[in-house]
């Protein structure tokens, strides 16, 4: 880093955690909503809000000023579908809190009385832009996951911005395998669930949920009951077209249900029909190999064609190799890709929009985060350069309005060991 950064770094830190009102000057600001970037533009934040943002926003009296000349303002990127703040350490099991194998509960289990907002990886996402996170469970033995959150990484212990945000489901492959085997066994057990939570809210006291006949807990046909009214969004996990299909004719059956669709690696096959139902779809932005048989027709131009086609499309995280913040690197392929002939893409506003507003509207939550419309929360990240250049970082960070520290377990080590001096080192690093 630069000494210019450094300065401009410290300067933005010396700010008050709670200061009233900010405003953030001179730098090219990306709203975050799919429009062009604003050269020369000011963000003002204000209580923890976004207060104005664009070109000829006015300095408040007694704000504190950023400089922001030379550099980029944007929204936070909202990370979909992650476990970020569930999950310590890879393949350990005691650190994973994202899904729950042998517990008899399924659809009502809560992932956000396991969030960790001091978990190690919250601080390396924050370094790398990430202010949001869309927490899902993992489906372990059924194809009911659970209930997942959304998260904020600032460095406090509140970390929930909406407990109970939505329900995830399995279907396709993995649902089938879940259900038993079979595609067709997972719908059974889908329908046969959604109807015994419509029993369970006709007659809360007749019905038994420990019963061999019932396939749900009390807990869970509650939870299915919140999906099927429409207060609880479901969000449904399907790659091929085929079942893309099937899981839209859930909006005919069920017409209150709030349908999400996520990763669609054969979306664009049928991108008409899945527009028509104005259902949003949560995509693997590099799904472009026939990985599996329900992704025979995967193509780099899936999320592009959905886009042209009128779909609203965000990015998911998943198979983000390296971290939540990789998202960047997804959405700027997508705008790469534009240049190769034959293939879609998106343009620079849109990608940037695919992880950002996108993911917070996919699920009822963009009136809230996710951009810098006013009155959305002040999640802002000032960049050193075009955030979708991967040689881009960020120099300052808020989160809710406050400023953050640029700092995580990995930068400690990593200046800690750069010059050691024999009194910093651990016992067993000591000289003899």
């Amino acid at each position: 880093m630069t000494r210019a950064l450094l300065l401009l770094a410290a300067s933005v830190l010396a700010v008050p955690a709670a200061a009233q009102t900010i405003a953030i000057t001179g730098g090219t600001v990306a709203i975050g909503d799919g429009s062009a970037p604003i050269e020369r533009g000011t963000v003002v934040i204000a209580n923890g809000r976004v207060v104005a943002a664009g070109a000829g926003v006015a300095v408040p009296a007694g704000a504190e000023v950023v400089d922001a000349t030379g550099r980029w303002v944007t929204p936070g990127v909202v990370s979909a579908m992650t476990d970020l703040s569930l999950v310590d350490a890879d393949g350990v099991s005691e650190s994973n809190d994202a899904g729950a194998r042998n517990s008899p509960y399924k659809a009502s289990i809560d992932v956000s009385v396991a969030v960790n907002p001091s978990g190690v990886k919250v601080a390396n996402e924050r370094l790398g832009g990430v202010t949001r996170a869309i927490v899902a469970p993992e489906a372990g033995g059924s194809i009911f996951a659970g209930q997942g959150a959304v998260i904020d990484l600032g460095s406090d212990p509140d970390a929930l911005t909406r407990a109970r945000a939505f329900e995830y489901v399995e279907l396709g492959e993995d649902g089938g395998k879940l259900a038993g085997g079979s595609r067709p066994a997972a719908w059974a057990l889908l329908r046969d669930a959604f109807q015994q939570a419509q029993d369970y809210r006709r007659d809360p006291k007749a019905f038994d949920g420990r019963s061999r006949d019932s396939l749900v807990t009390r807990a869970d046909a509650e939870t299915l009951g919140r999906v099927l009214d429409g207060q609880l969004p479901l969000l449904v996990h399907v790659e091929r077209a085929a079942d893309i299909r099937q899981v839209l004719g859930l909006t005919r059956d069920y017409a209150k249900v709030k349908l999400v669709l996520v990763g669609v690696a054969e979306g664009w096959l049928v991108a008409r029909e899945i527009a028509a139902a104005r259902v949003p779809v949560i995509a693997h932005a590099l799904a472009d190999l026939p990985a599996s048989f329900e992704s025979l027709a995967a193509t780099e131009s899936n999320v592009g064609r959905m886009r042209a086609a009128g779909v609203p499309v965000a990015l998911a995280s998943t198979g983000a190799s390296g971290g939540d913040h990789v998202l960047r690197q997804f959405a700027g392929n997508l705008v790469a890709i534009t240049r190769v002939p034959g293939a879609t893409g998106l343009d620079w506003g849109q990608a940037w929009a695919s992880i950002t507003s996108g993911p917070a509207e996919a699920i009822g939550l963009g009136g809230e985060i996710g951009s810098l419309r006013p009155g959305r929360r002040a999640d802002v990240v000032l960049w050193d350069g075009d955030p979708l250049e991967l040689s881009s970082v960020p120099v300052a960070t808020w989160v809710d309005g406050r400023a953050q520290p640029m700092r995580s377990r990995q930068t400690d080590l990593r200046d800690r060991y750069l010059t050691p001096t024999e009194g910093a080192l651990p016992k067993a690093y000591e000289r003899r």
